[in-house]
């Protein structure tokens, strides 16, 4: 069986049966298809020739490339879940993924941002917003408002329908990763700017005088003329950056996730159950969000030093 048609049976597989998002789904297809071309070329089929050195000498090479070990360790884990699929399915007679030791990566905490820094983001974009009334301009402040407001991950925050909109209600349900739902509670100034963008989209015309996006016509609530219909996050991330640079954020510390760090640090920092932030950022295990823990401790430390009467 050719290497195309076994990455095809396991993307298959991850889509029917673990409800995989799209994104997964590519990114699954990139690592498999990179492995191919650097592993050596056994015969028409490198997956089903491959070996437990193979797999060794691709990690090497990654790492030699200058790739992150959290970058190696994600492609080790495609690599693992795929031999383990073709080997359960009778395809191969071993798994050459068993056992392999994944790079050692360490548990990196996320960018911040002050609250400071959030609020001359927010400042910045409404002004714009609000000056130059463009579509683009409104449409950046509702997505950076919404976004600091819910900490949506940014594939969740480009791709919402707009019918989570029409109940009116300070709260959306949102479909995340797994397709599990997940209800995330909205701030007025979100839902402001999202109205104001809503209705300045309705204005939007095309060359002809058309409505560009007319609105029983598009499900999106960022519509896009691009291939997925809706905005893309990579140039959501692209013109967060340029904002940032406007107020001397550098590009290289701003990014849609950075933002989704910063909901979720400043709600902890200023007391909010570690159990609720789970919830709202959608992450199956509360481990996933202890990263954020750090916060926590330094609240605790502030806490003790200021108020035990044995510490003053």
């Amino acid at each position: 069986m050719k290497d195309q048609n076994l990455i095809d049976l396991f993307l298959e597989m991850i889509l029917t049966e673990r409800a995989a998002s799209l994104n997964t789904i590519e990114s699954y297809r990139r690592d498999l298809e990179q492995f191919i071309v650097a592993a050596p070329k056994l015969s028409s089929s490198v997956l089903l020739n491959a070996n437990r050195d193979d797999l060794r000498k691709y990690l090497s090479l990654l790492e030699k490339n200058g790739f992150a070990a959290t970058t190696s360790a994600r492609k080790l884990s495609c690599l693992r879940q795929f031999f383990k699929f073709i080997y359960g399915e009778g395809i191969r007679k071993d798994n050459p993924a068993l056992d392999l030791d994944s790079p050692q990566t360490g548990r990196s905490l996320p960018k911040l941002l002050s609250e400071e820094q959030v609020s001359a983001l927010l400042s910045q974009a409404k002004q714009q917003a609000k000056s130059t009334e463009h579509i683009n301009d409104v449409r950046l402040w509702a997505l950076i408002e919404l976004l600091y407001a819910t900490g949506l991950r940014v594939s969740e925050l480009v791709s919402l329908p707009k019918a989570v909109f029409n109940s009116g209600e300070p709260y959306i349900y949102v479909r995340g990763k797994g397709e599990k739902e997940r209800l995330v509670p909205l701030s007025e100034r979100a839902l402001q700017a999202v109205q104001i963008y809503a209705n300045v989209m309705m204005q939007v015309k095309d060359s002809t005088g058309k409505l560009k996006y007319p609105g029983k016509h598009q499900k999106w609530l960022f519509p896009s003329r691009g291939k997925l219909g809706h905005l893309t996050r990579h140039r959501f991330a692209q013109l967060l950056k340029e904002l940032g640079s406007k107020v001397g954020i550098l590009p290289t510390s701003l990014s849609p996730h950075v933002l989704r760090h910063a909901f979720a640090t400043h709600l902890l920092s200023n007391g909010a159950d570690l159990r609720a932030v789970q919830k709202m950022l959608g992450h199956a295990d509360i481990s996933t969000t202890q990263i954020y823990t750090h916060v926590l401790e330094e609240r605790l430390k502030s806490l003790v030093h200021g108020k035990h009467p044995l510490v003053k």
